[in-house]
This record gives C-alpha cells, sequence and structure tokens, in this order.
C-alpha cells in the first residue's frame, strides 16, 4: 500500500507542476505570437493526438505486461525482449510518421488551415518542424508507460515536470531573447522532446532485472497481439472522438475563432492533468490484482480509485462550469477572450468531468483484458460524432460543438457504469454512485451554486481572484467532507502529525 501511495503522491505533484507549467505559459505565448498563431500551436496539439493512432496500444500493452511480469519470478528475460521487440517498432513509426508530415505540408497548408494573417510560408515551416517534433517525441509514450508498469513512477514525474519546466520557460526565453515567431517555438519544442525521450529510454532500462541484452522476439509480442490491436482500435476511436470537434472547426471557423476555441479546450482539458495520476497509479495495480485473483483487494482499491477521481475532477470542474468568464478574465487579463469563450469553457469542462468519473471504470476494463464495451461505444460514438459536431457547428458556432462533447459524455458514463458493475464487479453499482460519486458532486455543486448565486461578478480582477480563490478552497472542502476515502486520509493525516507532536 505504501507503493501505491508514494506513486499517487508523486503523479499528483508531478501533474500537477506540469499543468501549472502549461496553463501558466499560455497567455505569455498569446502576447508574443498573437490568437492567430496560437492557434497553430493548437494545430500541432491536434496533428500530435491525431497521429497517436498509429500507437497501436503499445504502450499501454507494454504497461500492463510489465506489471504481470512483475509479479512473477524468472521474467527479466522477457520483459528485457518484449521491451526491444516494442521499442524498435515504435521507432521504426515515428520515423516514418515524420517523413510523412513533412510530405504532407503543402496539402495540410492549403486544404485544413484557414489564416487571416499569417504568411503561407510561416505555416508551411511550421508545419515542417512539426512533423520532426511528432517524430522526436513518439517513443516517450512506449518509455514512460514501461516505467509506470514497473510502478518506477517518482522516475517517470522527475522527468516529466524536468521537461515540462524547460519547455515552457525554455521557450518564453526563446521567444524573448532568439525570435517571436511560432517557428522557434516549435525548434525549441523539438530539443527539449528529442532529450526528454532519451533520458526517459535510458531509465527504463536501467530499471529492468538485469541481464544479458533485450533482442528482438516477435513471438513475445504476438503473445500480446489480441489486447494490442483491441486496445489500438480503442485508441483510434478515443482520438477520433476526442479530437473530430477540432479537426471540424479547424476547417469551419476562422483561425482566430478556432484559436479562442483551442484556448477554452486547453483550460477544460486540464482536468485531465488531475485524471492521469489516479490512472497511472492505478492501472498496473488493477493489472496486478487481475492477475492473482484477488477480488476482495480488487473492490476495496477500485472504490478507493473512484474515490480519489471524483474529489481531485469534481472541484475544479465545478468551478470552471460555474465560473467560465471569471477564469478566463482572470487567466488572459483580456475580456474580448472572456467573452467569446466563457460558454465554451463550461460545457467542455461538464464534459471533461463526465469523462473522468468514466475512466476508472473504463481502465478497470482495460486492466482485466475486457476490450468489448470500449470496442463498442467508441464505434457508436464515432460515428455520430461528425454529424453532430458539423450540424451543430454550423447552427450554434463553437458552443454547438461543446454541447456535443458534453451530451457525448453523459452516454458515455452510463453505459461505462452501468455495463462494467455488471460484468467485472458484480453489486458494486449503488456503491459507485451513492458513495464514490454522488456526495463529492452534490457538494462541490451545492456550495458552487451557492456561491455563484449570492456573490456577483467583482468589477476588479484583484477581488475577482480573491473571489475565485475563497469558492474553490470552499468547494475542495465540501467535496473532501463527502467523500469516505478522502475524509479516512485526512483525518489519519492530521491524527499522525498530531501524533508525532505529542
Amino acid at each position: 500500500m505504501s507503493l501505491v501511495r508514494s506513486n499517487f503522491l508523486a503523479n499528483i505533484a508531478g501533474r500537477a507542476w506540469v499543468a501549472l507549467i502549461s496553463l501558466a505559459f499560455v497567455p505569455v505565448y498569446i502576447w508574443f505570437l498573437g490568437i492567430e498563431a496560437y492557434g497553430l500551436i493548437g494545430v500541432y496539439a491536434t496533428l500530435y493526438a491525431v497521429i497517436s493512432l498509429l500507437d497501436l496500444g503499445l504502450g499501454t500493452t507494454l504497461n500492463r505486461e510489465l506489471a504481470r511480469y512483475s509479479v512473477q519470478t524468472g521474467s527479466g528475460r522477457p520483459m528485457r525482449d518484449l521491451l526491444r521487440t516494442l521499442e524498435l517498432v515504435y521507432w521504426a513509426i515515428g520515423i516514418l510518421i515524420g517523413i510523412a508530415v513533412v510530405a504532407l505540408v503543402p496539402a495540410i497548408a492549403l486544404h485544413w488551415i484557414t489564416p487571416d494573417q499569417l504568411s503561407g510560408d510561416t505555416i508551411e515551416w511550421a508545419l515542417r518542424l512539426m512533423g520532426v517534433a511528432i517524430a522526436c517525441q513518439w517513443p516517450l509514450a512506449l518509455y514512460s508507460g514501461g516505467l509506470m508498469g514497473l510502478q518506477r513512477q517518482v522516475t517517470v514525474n522527475i522527468i516529466s515536470t524536468t521537461a515540462a519546466t524547460a519547455r515552457g520557460a525554455g521557450a518564453v526565453l526563446v521567444l524573448w531573447q532568439v525570435s517571436a515567431t511560432v517557428e522557434a517555438f516549435l525548434a525549441w519544442q523539438i530539443v527539449v522532446s528529442v532529450v526528454e525521450t532519451l533520458v526517459t529510454a535510458i531509465a527504463i532500462w536501467r530499471a529492468l532485472p538485469p541481464g544479458a541484452p533485450g533482442r528482438f522476439n516477435m513471438d513475445l509480442a504476438l503473445g500480446s497481439w489480441k489486447f494490442a490491436a483491441s486496445l489500438s482500435t480503442v485508441s483510434v476511436f478515443s482520438v477520433i472522438v476526442t479530437q473530430l470537434d477540432k479537426i471540424i472547426l479547424s476547417g469551419l471557423l476562422p483561425l482566430a475563432g478556432f484559436g479562442y476555441y483551442v484556448l477554452a479546450t486547453r483550460l477544460s482539458s486540464g482536468l485531465y492533468f488531475l485524471v492521469t495520476p489516479v490512472i497511472a497509479t492505478f492501472f498496473p495495480r488493477y493489472s496486478q490484482l487481475f492477475a492473482s485473483r484477488d477480488e476482495r483487494e480488487l473492490r476495496r482499491v477500485y472504490h478507493q480509485s473512484c474515490q480519489l477521481m471524483s474529489f481531485l475532477v469534481l472541484p475544479p470542474a465545478v468551478i470552471l462550469a460555474l465560473f467560465p468568464y471569471e477564469i478566463l478574465l482572470l487567466w488572459t487579463q483580456n475580456r474580448e477572450i472572456a467573452e467569446n469563450g466563457y460558454l465554451v469553457l463550461s460545457l467542455l469542462s461538464a464534459g471533461t468531468a463526465l469523462n473522468a468519473l468514466a475512466s476508472p471504470p473504463h481502465v478497470l476494463q482495460l486492466a482485466s483484458g475486457w476490450t468489448r464495451l470500449a470496442l463498442i461505444s467508441s464505434a457508436v460514438a464515432t460515428a455520430l460524432l461528425g454529424p453532430l459536431i458539423y450540424f451543430m457547428t454550423i447552427r450554434f458556432g463553437a458552443e454547438g460543438a461543446a454541447a456535443v462533447w458534453l451530451l457525448l459524455n453523459v452516454g458515455n458514463i452510463t453505459v461505462n457504469a452501468v455495463l462494467t458493475h455488471q460484468r467485472l464487479l458484480a453489486g458494486e453499482l449503488r456503491h459507485w454512485a451513492r458513495v464514490d460519486v454522488g456526495p463529492a458532486l452534490l457538494a462541490a455543486a451545492a456550495v458552487a451554486g451557492a456561491w455563484k448565486w449570492l456573490v456577483a461578478v467583482p468589477a476588479s480582477i484583484w477581488w475577482n481572484s480573491v473571489n475565485l480563490g475563497l469558492v474553490s478552497l470552499a468547494t475542495v472542502a465540501a467535496a473532501a467532507l463527502a467523500t469516505p476515502e478522502v475524509r479516512r486520509l485526512t483525518i489519519r493525516f492530521v491524527a499522525s502529525r498530531f501524533g508525532r507532536a505529542a
């Protein structure tokens, strides 16, 4: 249990720092580059997410397999062989991706992006640099997934926080001292990506049990091909579901309007920085418990992870959904951005919160090897999403696309919660709804909603920050008191501290 706790705390600290760095520097990037160039950076994020379809599920597969091997004796050699095999496959894919993106630059620049002020040469050079950056960063997911499966999550977070700091602070220095252009920004991302990938590769090889160097062994990879293939298909659908709005909107909206949407997406997606620590901590643990057939411990750990997810995600999600204008104004110091993005931010935040709450049931499916539900639900969502986003965007603009995301996740959490608890943890659905999720949701919504109704929007930015700080603290406190696992951990922590003092 101490290992799970230390991993969770490391993941929380690491993700919190990465989120802080990621969000803090966005207004600086916009100040140097302008909202249109920031929209181009949003295109880079979308392009990387779309290309991640070629991951083939190998990163998560390595995570699961190394976690399972870690509880078996004499598994050092297959662990090294599996890593070597997947490593070679990953690097080959990454190089091919870089070449393909560079080759497709003219078509992407002509048919996808609609600039108002940026020149065609700027866009094409930026796209070429994006291809190189993606190729350099591509193997990172494999190495990080392997370290997570080996329970070396503290190491992963040290590397990721250092890299995030270098990305953010270094980019600002480059824009300030070298060149305030999107090309300079992307060139710096390439440098950091190369260093981060190589350092992570060295870390995972050193974390494996000692022995002969790994060798290419396709039989090991084929032994997990069914799980990897199913997971790859799920990943394809997931990326389509999460990125289709941005792909469609980047073609329908002017680049500046798309920039507002990307900004709201960036802020609402910050909730995933709170989701990742829970998933990264508990997915290997789920896999180990399924391998050892310890159902009693699995139920306990599962409910613990669900309650931690609710406590971490619901308070900030409720604040983002109910105070979007105030948050955008405080973050960007720009009333035009706040007025254009607040409704989109509110809808996206509510949808992302539901998506986060559905993550533990989904990850439990993957740890058990049951991927059929995820395949079916993702396929249905993908079939419906494109037409809905297109129609709603034409009819209501960016707000329509954000509303589709919310509706999609209402269906997603309903299906995942009901069917997962029927098959894998029979009889636990009521406990999940009434103990794991419901109390934290009701407490956070009640406190934040009452605050919104009673307190008017502050006129000054300083009072706005004070107001947001107070309502955030009150909402977090209410959710903590309403969540049994968090309440228990808090009481234990306070008791231990007072006991030591006594």
